[in-house]
């Protein structure tokens, strides 16, 4: 990825016209700890005001053409279509309006965005592993009116195959799906299991018929000093995955 000024552009080929920004939690935000820095999250217990500051200064540093349209995410598998569905309790959104911003919080939870070979529309999906068993991708999918295999997406970071330890009923939610999942899980102690939740979104991408993807190599555990992590740290804030068409 390439630096921007308030985040990272994805190494990810898109159209003309397409643009990305993966943030991270920064050290010149105006969150205080456990928040600090650039939290963009305001349902995760940081003042308002901090909140308000970090989204103003997302807008103004990467030229905007509008305010986000945040969701109230709930690890489910609804999609909206934006400017209408900004605000409505959602996992995924996506456009095909030039100057509106699609836009998912995460803190290892794996944020996906979207584009087609043209850069007609764009979306951003937030796929836990909840969400992935529900079908967000799938759904986020289906509802582009443009062919699959005319998809790209793009993978963010996420908690990773090394820190994400799950029992086995999540393994067994994707398993009663597609057995050919068990290959995004390593045996740990006892009944425990470590998932690979890139692994797995890759595979569902791949069943729905888009072929290019790409990222999926951060793990937020990992990097205290660049993601936020809720499974590490408890309290946190979250980082921002945008997407939007010129």
């Amino acid at each position: 990825m390439s630096q921007s000024a308030a985040g990272w552009v994805p190494d990810w080929a898109v159209p003309a016209g397409v643009r990305a920004i993966q943030t991270e939690r920064g050290e010149a935000g105006a969150s205080q700890p456990p928040f600090d820095a650039f939290n963009l999250a305001d349902h995760v217990g940081d003042a308002p005001a901090a909140v308000a500051a970090n989204r103003a200064a997302l807008r103004a540093s990467l030229a905007l053409p509008a305010e986000p349209g945040w969701l109230r995410q709930v690890h489910g598998a609804r999609v909206v279509a934006l400017p209408a569905g900004a605000g409505a309790e959602a996992d995924a959104a996506w456009t095909d309006r030039p100057g509106v911003v699609c836009a998912v919080l995460t803190a290892d939870c794996l944020p996906v965005l979207m584009t087609d070979d043209d850069g007609t529309v764009v979306a951003a999906a937030h796929a836990g592993w909840r969400g992935l068993a529900a079908g967000v991708l799938e759904a986020t999918v289906a509802a582009l009116p443009v062919p699959p295999a005319r998809l790209r997406a793009w993978l963010g970071p996420a908690i990773g195959p090394t820190a994400f330890e799950v029992g086995p009923e999540v393994r067994a939610a994707f398993l009663q799906e597609d057995r050919g999942d068990a290959t995004a899980f390593r045996a740990g102690r006892g009944d425990r299991w470590w998932a690979d939740l890139p692994v797995l979104a890759r595979r569902r991408l791949q069943r729905c018929g888009v072929g290019r993807i790409d990222g999926g190599t951060w793990c937020t555990v990992s990097e205290p000093e660049r993601w936020y992590s809720h499974r590490r740290d408890g309290r946190s804030g979250r980082m921002a995955s945008l997407i939007w068409r010129l």
